[in-house]
């Protein structure tokens, strides 16, 4: 069972389908997303966030995200697409206002983490699209490099997995052609093993593994720390080969905070 596509301008599903049936043969590039709403976001990072301030920066990190996507599929022969597949079913309004135009709400369906990500797979794939990229909503500085290279290998000839790696042993991208359960299965969900497992179900497979450039994903109160070193201070990641996205909405957030901290501060 698959669910339908639904634009941002509420079109029904039957125009909104044919809408990207035209888009045959590009990549989907599709976050991950939840509904960003005080309390159920980003609860790792409260403290040092308040809970609406986690809300709040999960906006800014979508915002940057699908604006980052937005201008890979805008450039060169547009050969890619961006998606939401968002969580909870039935929440579509909590995006309302937040994500370019051209971008279209897919709602999630599975209980496990694996079932979610391979349903929006198969979902996304049966659209018509060539290959798809699900991506996490925790990365608002991701170079755009890294989406395009995701974009080319995909677009060659033959099979394959395309993966980016988090600092923390997860993923931030995953990228296929088919919906190959065996990548999600079994798999040690929210541990260091995460990217390790997922390479070893693919070589099993016989799937070429094509490895992007290493990153993170902002989680916790340390990811946060790395993250204001990167876009207040302007510090690079150790591991980073090349600077990130300048993420504005996210560094927008971050910057009135500490801004308002220091006006607090007693003198």
């Amino acid at each position: 069972m698959s669910y339908p596509i639904h634009s941002r301008t509420r079109e029904s599903p039957s125009r909104s389908l044919c809408q990207f049936a035209a888009r045959r043969g590009r990549c989907a590039l599709t976050v991950m997303a939840k509904a960003p709403r005080a309390g159920q976001v980003k609860t790792r990072l409260s403290p040092p966030l308040t809970p609406a301030e986690a809300a709040s920066l999960n906006i800014c990190f979508l915002q940057d995200t699908a604006e980052n996507i937005a201008a890979v599929a805008d450039s060169g022969v547009r050969c890619a697409t961006g998606l939401i597949a968002y969580t909870p079913a039935g929440d579509a309004s909590a995006f309302d206002g937040m994500l370019p135009s051209a971008f279209a709400l897919l709602p999630q369906r599975g209980d496990s983490f694996g079932e979610r990500l391979l349903f929006a797979a198969q979902d996304i794939l049966a659209l018509g699209f060539a290959s798809v990229c699900l991506i996490d909503s925790d990365s608002p500085t991701l170079p755009r490099a890294a989406l395009q290279q995701a974009v080319r290998e995909l677009s060659r000839p033959g099979d394959r997995l395309v993966l980016g790696p988090a600092d923390d042993g997860g993923y931030y991208l995953i990228g296929i052609k088919h919906p190959h359960a065996q990548l999600f299965e079994g798999i040690a969900w929210s541990t260091a093993a995460v990217f390790k497992q997922t390479c070893q179900r693919a070589r099993a497979a016989r799937l070429e593994v094509v490895e992007l450039p290493r990153w993170y994903d902002v989680d916790d109160a340390a990811g946060l720390a790395l993250l204001e070193s990167e876009l207040l201070d302007g510090i690079r990641p150790a591991f980073a080969r090349f600077n990130g996205y300048a993420a504005p909405h996210t560094r927008g957030f971050l910057a009135a905070r500490e801004s308002t901290a220091a006006s607090e501060a007693p003198p």
